[in-house]
């Protein structure tokens, strides 16, 4: 489960939205500290056409699935990646099991409600990514 902080400016949606990563998440376009992403469409080509549906439902998934580690802003995940993507995978895959499943989020004590997480079960706008989708994408 990956929480995303996202911050519309005064101009929204001519100017385009700030998105981060609250938990940690190794991927070559995603500043591990921060958790800044990089994404041309936000960053450099955004339109007032599109919205926060595009960036959860096409803009996020595609980054996420597509690492473009010839532009990153984590230079060890880009290194890995290219030069063993099996390790790189491996080092994904733990990083979802210690800061993005349901416990890790408790023990961190950065998960809100169990009630109102459950409401959000059923809303179609949730764009939440639970561990079992994260850890089943192809990278």
């Amino acid at each position: 489960m990956w929480k995303i902080h996202v911050e519309l400016p005064d101009g929204y949606p001519y100017k385009s939205p700030s998105i981060g990563f609250m938990n940690k998440i190794f991927h070559p376009n995603i500043d591990e500290v921060s958790g800044s992403v990089c994404l041309d469409v936000i960053n450099q080509t955004w339109s007032p056409m599109f919205d926060m549906i595009n960036i959860f439902e096409v803009f996020m998934p595609q980054l996420l699935r597509y690492p473009n580690a010839a532009d990153p802003l984590n230079g060890e995940a880009a290194a890995l990646l290219m030069r063993d993507p099996k390790a790189y995978e491996q080092k994904v895959k733990d990083y979802v099991t210690r800061f993005a499943t349901r416990e890790a989020l408790e023990e961190d004590g950065g998960d809100d409600s169990d009630e109102e997480e459950e409401e959000e079960d059923d809303d179609p706008h949730d764009y939440s990514a639970g561990e079992e989708d994260a850890a089943g994408m192809e990278l």
